[in-house]
């Protein structure tokens, strides 16, 4: 019996952890077609956000806003929204890159180089595709944002991880291989 729960240890693990990278295919995918949006598309959106979220903001601190004035604080915001947007969307990507990585054993400084560096050459690329689109330019200080969120997202995903080995996972991490004997 227990070398069966090993067995499908083993195999849960064999098959599981290739598809763990999954999530961060999936984060790809979208940065990419939001980046192959037209301009039009790309503000329309924008727009849509700020006005869902300054009518959560309405509502959450009763503020009284008109729709119109909703709207209106949802146009002066559209800088600082797609700049929270460039962010947000390279932090949750460095964390679905830099997971995988250190579930691989992929640890410390080396995490850095690959998932940041992964992450961050890749928001160059979609920058440049986006030099491709209607209406839309390449910005280096998008790629500095985006950089700034793949940082934040493998700095968390490193200490998320060592919290998780030396608590939570401790006993499954400190499995020592028996001495041989001669």
């Amino acid at each position: 019996m227990k070398y069966f729960l090993l067995y499908i240890k083993q195999t849960l693990r064999f098959v599981l952890k290739p598809l763990s990278f999954v999530p961060a295919i999936i984060m790809m995918c979208l940065i990419f077609s939001f980046s192959g949006q037209d301009a039009d598309t790309s503000s329309e959106l924008s727009f849509q956000v700020g006005v869902k979220v300054f009518s959560v903001a309405n509502d959450a601190f009763d503020k009284g806003w008109s729709m119109k004035r909703i709207e209106q604080l949802s146009e002066k915001s559209q800088y600082y929204i797609r700049k929270t947007a460039h962010f947000t969307e390279y932090f949750v990507l460095a964390v679905t890159v830099a997971f995988p990585l250190y579930v691989y054993g992929i640890r410390g400084i080396w995490l850095v180089i690959l998932a940041g560096g992964y992450c961050i050459v890749f928001a160059g690329f979609d920058e440049y595709h986006q030099s491709f689109i209607d209406g839309r330019s390449p910005q280096k200080k998008d790629v500095l944002i985006d950089s700034c969120g793949v940082i934040l997202g493998v700095i968390i995903t490193r200490i998320i991880g060592w919290t998780g080995r030396m608590t939570v996972f401790r006993p499954l991490s400190n499995h020592k291989k028996p001495k041989e004997s001669y």
